[in-house]
């Protein structure tokens, strides 16, 4: 078997390890070993990578980011955010038709500007507002649909920690991915408004409504959420106005959310250990997926599997735009079944020689910049997508006397709304690229 032929098929053995529930890290770290050793060179090369790899990797200052982000995510749940967020958006929409539920894609698009993470951002604030929700006799189905749907909004509008990745992968700025994620951040919370209000309408009887509330209250619930205001202006705007690094931002941003969590009291000796524990658990759980994808990379780059795809593909004379929406769809299909980090360090080292060697019209930079924003969109569509998008399990689990299937019918909708805002920033990458 010629290392070419060996490279080819590592991938799906990759995906077949995961399949069968196989940690990713440890599954492409394994073949990109066993791989390495099957190359001319045997056993050599993987273990002398296997002892400067690791460090090589890790000591990048780049990557301290990660752990920041997740802290300043675990102290802001402390600090009553998610909360605050709900209650100041449901406080100017919960007497609308949908309004509870406009205000769940509201606090969770709040909630993303301070998490970086879906999941996270799915499951925190599904405990915070599915109990309203069934409170003003919202339909099960359409709720848990809402609030998965919601939760994509977490990675998508900045900070985020696969943008941060995905920068290194492809060596962007940070900063400026930051600021690209903003426009289509807002345009998908926007669109899931407008969904809501299509369904409710569509869908009659799916959504109560509570009383509207005075003006005093209404305000009063919106100066609860300075904090959230404080904390992105302070990072973000720290960030674009170059007045310190995304790393240095990510710290303030801790420390800030920090401060915050101890002032409302939700921060202890108690919680701070446990919000210590937790960042370092799921840091070391992406540290290994980073580490395994490296590993396979390199594996792969030896095999000379990228240089001779990208060759390939501009054989074929594929028009960009045809190449653009094979790579997109091939996202959209495994993002059902991996979550974006692992698909982002697993594809991008194969899929970005191919997307630099096209000619969109557009600089390296932008390219970059514009795949990037396109893919995180269509890998979060993947975890909303039936029958196996993540969010819905997640939201279901939270929910149990709501059948599966209900959600599904329902989250039909919002899936179809990202499919529209996917086609227009394909068409207009303007819309991405406005901000830089």
């Amino acid at each position: 078997m010629t290392a070419l032929e060996l490279g080819l098929w590592s991938f799906p053995i990759v995906l077949g390890l995961i399949f069968l529930r196989v940690p990713i890290g440890l599954a492409m770290l394994v073949i990109g070993f066993v791989g390495m050793a099957m190359l001319p060179g045997g056993t050599k090369i993987p273990m002398n990578q296997l002892k400067t790899l690791a460090y090589s990797e890790f000591s990048n200052y780049s990557l301290s980011i990660v752990p920041m982000f997740l802290l300043m995510g675990y102290f802001s749940t402390l600090g009553g955010m998610s909360q605050a967020l709900f209650k100041a958006a449901e406080s100017w929409l919960g007497h609308r038709k949908g309004g509870v539920a406009m205000a769940a894609i509201g606090a969770c698009a709040g909630f993303g500007a301070i998490c970086g993470s879906s999941l996270a951002t799915a499951a925190t604030m599904g405990r915070v507002a599915l109990p309203e929700l069934r409170r003003y006799g919202y339909a099960g189905g359409f709720s848990t649909a809402t609030l998965a749907a919601g939760g994509t909004l977490g990675i998508l509008i900045p900070p985020s920690v696969v943008l941060v990745i995905y920068a290194i992968l492809t060596e962007q700025n940070i900063a400026k991915l930051f600021l690209a994620a903003f426009i289509p951040g807002v345009l998908a919370a926007i669109g899931y408004v407008i969904t809501i209000s299509v369904y409710v309408r569509m869908n009659p009887g799916s959504a109560g409504v509570r009383e509207p509330i005075p003006y005093r209250e209404r305000f009063q619930a919106m100066f609860d959420v300075w904090p959230v205001l404080l904390v992105f202006g302070a990072v973000v705007g720290g960030i674009y106005f170059g007045i310190f690094t995304p790393t240095e931002g990510a710290a303030v941003g801790a420390l800030g959310t920090g401060i915050i969590a101890w002032l409302s009291g939700g921060l202890t000796l108690k919680t701070l250990g446990e919000a210590f524990a937790s960042t370092a658990r799921s840091t070391a759980m992406i540290f290994l997926i980073v580490l395994g994808a490296k590993f396979y990379n390199g594996f792969l780059a030896r095999t000379q599997v990228p240089q001779e795809l990208t060759e390939w593909v501009l054989a074929q004379g594929y028009a960009p735009m045809m190449v653009m929406v094979i790579i997109l769809v091939f996202y959209l299909i495994m993002g059902c079944v991996m979550d974006s980090l692992s698909m982002i360090l697993l594809t991008i080292p194969i899929f970005w020689p191919v997307m630099q060697g096209m000619d969109f019209g557009l600089s390296q930079e932008h390219l970059a910049i514009w795949f990037g924003i396109l893919t995180l969109i269509v890998v979060e569509v993947g975890l909303i997508t039936p029958p196996v998008g993540m969010n819905l399990f997640i939201i279901n689990s939270m929910e149990r006397t709501t059948p599966l299937v209900e959600t599904y019918k329902a989250v039909a909708y919002f899936v179809a709304s990202d499919m529209i805002r996917v086609v227009i920033l394909v068409l207009f990458p303007s819309i991405t690229l406005f901000l830089l």
